[in-house]
């Protein structure tokens, strides 16, 4: 393993952190504390520099600008390295992870996003065994595509969601086979791995301008509250749906503002509220006038894939029409067939 050179860059999060009278803050000597760690693991670990943000990213504050500033940096330094290490907060690391997909198809090496629930040096951490197995499977041969390492699971970074907010098993990926079970040994799932490309197919379009509001339905919610949503005019809209994607439609003005909405060149599309399952528009008459209605189903994307996708193809500038049409293509691994 000490042949590979791995890409370590600290974003941010709780893992770079400790404890002070004000609560949790950035490690002064971070760097120093990941020396010491990788030291102990001797030559199992490959070698490694480090990037530290000089001004990390608390996860709760990321921006599609941050998911852009991680991509090109991944890029600048990508024939550097034999694979990369991305230390991130767990609040938003999935939609990272997702964007990352996005802008880095086609990648012929490894990218693990990581981090903890608890801090580097606080007792019972995570930290440690996060670390040290991320910096390992970076340096397999096995894996060319994004993933997020976390408590033994190694999940495609844009199938995964955050599921636990105190386990140390905080993600898991609903829709699509774990890539990798780590215990003793490292079990992949080659099957469920994405093959190596032929060659890298990097989009590095500028994040940051482009708008994607999401609308919730609960029971008995106003349809002027979809309305104001609407009329904040965002590029795109995603509909949280029942089950299959269904939606009341009981009132027919909400499909009414729908239809005007996707006609004036909105991009709406429909997710489901279950964490299983896909989206099928039309599987029930509740949500047959969807469809008719511009709406399209995300099959069975995260919530999270969906945002970063939709501001990715957003990012690109493709008319609404050609936009439709690439949401319900698999670029990186994040829909089924």
């Amino acid at each position: 393993m000490n042949d590979k050179h791995i890409g370590l860059i600290y974003a941010g999060g709780t893992i770079g952190m400790t404890l002070t009278a004000q609560g949790y803050a950035p490690m002064q000597d971070f760097g120093d504390a990941l020396a010491r760690l990788f030291a102990a693991a001797g030559d199992t670990l490959p070698r490694y520099t480090l990037h530290e943000y000089a001004v990390p990213i608390d996860s709760t504050n990321a921006t599609p600008q941050d998911w852009q500033n991680i991509g090109r940096d991944i890029a600048a330094r990508y024939n550097d390295y034999d694979g990369f290490v991305v230390l991130h907060g767990t609040d938003t690391m999935v939609y990272t992870a997702a964007a990352l997909s996005f802008m880095l198809q086609g990648l012929r090496k490894p990218v693990i996003v990581t981090g903890s629930q608890v801090p580097l040096g606080v007792a019972r951490s995570d930290a440690a065994q996060n670390l040290v197995t991320a910096m390992q499977l970076a340096a397999s041969d096995a894996i060319n595509e994004v993933a997020i390492y976390f408590n033994q699971r190694l999940l495609r970074g844009n199938r995964a969601t955050k599921v636990s907010t105190e386990r140390m098993d905080a993600f898991d990926s609903p829709n699509y086979p774990w890539l990798a079970d780590v215990g003793i040994h490292v079990r992949f799932n080659r099957a469920a791995l994405l093959a190596r490309a032929d060659t890298e197919r990097f989009e590095l379009p500028d994040y940051g301008r482009q708008s994607v509001l999401p609308v919730r339905f609960v029971p008995g919610m106003p349809t002027a509250a979809v309305q104001a949503m609407i009329d904040l005019k965002p590029q795109a809209l995603i509909l949280q749906c029942y089950g299959a994607g269904n939606a009341p439609d009981r009132d027919p003005a909400l499909l009414d503002m729908l239809a005007r909405a996707s006609a004036q060149g909105m991009v709406i599309a429909a997710c489901s509220q279950s964490p299983h399952g896909r989206v099928a528009i039309g599987t029930y008459a509740a949500g047959a006038g969807m469809t008719a209605a511009g709406v399209i189903g995300s099959g069975d994307m995260t919530f999270e894939a969906l945002f970063a996708k939709l501001h990715h193809l957003l990012a690109r500038g493709l008319a609404p029409e050609d936009l439709r049409k690439q949401l319900l293509r698999d670029l990186a691994g994040e829909l089924s067939a």
